[in-house]
């Protein structure tokens, strides 16, 4: 597993960004918004407040065209942090390869801050459902028996758990294998994920969840699929060096 460190600090201050859900066109639409105009007035705020780093939880383009992936590339160059990439069921694993060895972006699996562990999932299945399975939960298993680090955090696209709504045929498909793996780790706090364009957060079972609102627009949490543009949102996170970890929804 590649990680990447960060040097040591009282704290840190992470974006996530998701879903954007670019086109190979700057001006092209996707259910009813225009993604790159809302991730262009997105990266503006962060340049005059930047982050420590950030993360994109995949859904990244919507045609997932070598065009689109080189708008993604245009829109956050402007940013002088490192950019993580974490694939998304729309995303190309090659074209998101090929981003990896372009400024802003960084091919890491893990993030190291401080008492801190930070792990990149990749969830992205052979459909738009979900996929984690054992040789992957294996994987990530020795890798928290290996840590040092005193907490670990999980980002990734897919939920991991039913939302009670349409995206739920879209969640992870070894869900109950994967919570378990969670829960069998007491240093495991909480995950992140995207997908449902959808900001919210609870606690199950002793660990935090946290849905990431998308860049693009927010889908309705009905039985049936219904999108709203409420304009560009995202979340920041603040991961301190003793513990604690604070995160915001932010829109423009």
């Amino acid at each position: 597993m590649k990680s990447f460190v960060f040097p040591h600090q009282h704290s840190y201050r992470l974006v996530q960004l998701t879903d954007c859900h670019l086109l190979a066109q700057p001006d092209g639409w996707y259910q009813g918004c225009q993604p790159a105009l809302h991730l262009r007035q997105i990266i503006a705020f962060l340049q005059s407040d930047r982050p420590d780093a950030v993360i994109l939880t995949g859904d990244l383009t919507q045609d997932h065209s070598a065009a689109s992936y080189a708008l993604l590339a245009e829109l956050l160059c402007p940013l002088d942090c490192p950019v993580f990439l974490v694939p998304g069921n729309h995303d190309d694993l090659h074209l998101l390869t090929e981003l990896t060895q372009r400024r802003p972006f960084v091919a890491a699996e893990s993030l190291l801050l401080a008492d801190w562990q930070l792990f990149l999932l990749d969830s992205k299945g052979p459909t738009p459902a979900g996929s984690f399975p054992q040789p992957k939960q294996q994987g990530l298993e020795q890798q928290f028996r290996q840590s040092t680090s005193a907490h670990f955090w999980l980002f990734m696209h897919h939920h991991p758990q039913p939302l009670a709504c349409f995206i739920d045929q879209y969640g992870l498909t070894e869900q109950q294998a994967f919570w378990q793996l969670l829960q069998d780790e007491p240093r495991v706090r909480g995950l992140s994920h995207g997908h449902a364009h959808l900001a919210y957060q609870r606690q199950q079972q002793g660990i935090q969840l946290v849905g990431c609102p998308a860049s693009s627009v927010q889908f309705l949490e009905t039985p049936d699929w219904q999108t709203v543009n409420q304009g560009p949102q995202w979340c920041e996170w603040q991961f301190s060096a003793g513990g604690t970890v604070r995160w915001q929804f932010k829109r423009i």
